[in-house]
C-alpha cells in the first residue's frame, strides 16, 4: 500500500507557483467573500488567505455580516467583476439560508470564477471543451493532479464515486469521464454501494460520514481517494474511509488529513494564477 501524499505534492506545487508569481508585473489577486461567522467556513477562509500569502498571491477576505441581503452581496460581486486588479472571486459556501446560492454563483463573471461553479465553467468541464480557458472546482482538480503525480491513469478503469454534490462528486465524475474512465456516481439513494465499489478500480468518497467505506466493500488492490472530513469529539480529523482496515487491501490510499485537503488549496492557487494569465492575455 502506498500513501497518496497530498501534503508534500501541494508543497511542491505551491513552491512552483511562488517562483512564477515572483516574475509577474503584479501579484495575482483573489478575493474570498465570507458571509457570516460559520466556524468551519472561517477556518477554511483563513487557510486560503494564508496559502495565498505564502506564494505571493494577494489574498483578500471580504467578511460580510450574517444579515447581509442578497442584493448587497450581488452589488459587491458586480464591483469585483469590473475591478481590473481582481483576478479571482470565490464565495465561501454555505451561504445563509436567505440568500439564493445559485443566483450568487451565476453572478460571478466566468473569467474570475476560480471555484469553477459558474454554469459556463460547469458546462465546459462536462463537455470537455475549452478546458484551457475554463476552471474546474479545486477539490476534483486536486484529486486528478494527485492521481497524475502517482502515475495512476483512470483510462479504461472502473471508478466509483460516492457523493454526487455539485462541488465534488459531479465535477469529479466529469473529469474522470474526460480521462476515459467508466463512472458509477453513487448518492444517498443508491441502494447497494458495495455493488459499485466492489468492482471499482478507483473508489472516491466524500460525503462526511465516518467509516462509510469499509474493507469488505472494495476489491484487492483498489485505489481509494478519501475526500471526506469528519471531526471526532476528541478533535481528531478523520475521513469517510475505515482507514486502518481499508489500507490493508488498497494499493494506494489518501490519508486524512494530508491527502486531498492540501491538494484543494494548491489547485485553488493554480486556478488563481491561471485566471491572472488569461485576463492578462485578453487585455493585450
Amino acid at each position: 500500500m502506498t500513501l497518496l501524499d497530498g501534503k508534500s505534492l501541494s508543497a511542491h506545487i505551491q513552491a512552483t507557483i511562488q517562483s512564477q508569481v515572483m516574475s509577474l508585473p503584479r501579484a495575482p489577486k483573489l478575493v474570498v467573500i465570507l458571509v457570516g461567522n460559520d466556524a468551519p467556513s472561517l477556518a477554511y477562509v483563513t487557510m486560503k488567505a494564508k496559502a495565498c500569502k505564502n506564494v505571493g498571491i494577494d489574498g483578500s477576505v471580504l467578511n460580510l455580516p450574517e444579515s447581509t441581503q442578497e442584493s448587497e452581496l450581488l452589488a459587491h460581486i458586480r464591483t469585483l467583476n469590473t475591478d481590473d486588479n481582481v483576478d479571482g472571486i470565490l464565495v465561501q459556501l454555505p451561504l445563509p439560508k436567505h440568500i439564493d446560492t445559485a443566483k450568487i454563483l451565476e453572478s460571478i463573471t466566468p473569467e474570475k470564477d476560480v471555484d469553477g461553479f459558474h454554469p459556463l465553467n460547469v458546462g465546459r468541464i462536462q463537455t470537455n471543451t475549452q478546458m484551457d480557458s475554463s476552471f474546474a472546482p479545486a477539490t476534483p482538480l486536486g484529486v486528478m493532479r494527485l492521481l497524475e503525480h502517482y502515475k495512476i491513469d483512470p483510462k479504461g478503469k472502473n471508478v466509483a464515486i460516492i457523493g454526487a454534490s455539485n462541488i465534488v462528486g459531479k465535477p469529479l465524475a466529469a473529469l474522470m469521464h474526460n480521462a476515459n474512465a467508466t463512472i458509477s456516481l453513487c448518492h444517498i439513494y443508491t441502494q447497494d454501494l458495495s455493488l459499485y465499489t466492489k468492482r471499482a478500480d478507483i473508489v472516491c468518497v466524500g460525503v462526511g460520514k465516518q467509516n462509510l467505506l469499509r474493507a469488505e466493500m472494495i476489491q484487492e488492490g483498489a485505489v481509494v481517494i478519501d475526500i471526506g472530513i469528519n471531526r471526532l469529539e476528541s478533535g481528531k480529523l478523520v475521513g469517510d474511509v475505515d482507514f486502518d482496515n481499508v489500507a490493508k487491501k488498497a494499493s494506494f490510499i489518501t490519508p486524512v488529513p494530508g491527502g486531498v485537503g492540501p491538494m484543494t488549496i494548491a489547485s485553488l492557487l493554480e486556478n488563481t494564477l491561471k485566471a491572472y494569465r488569461l485576463r492578462t492575455l485578453s487585455q493585450q
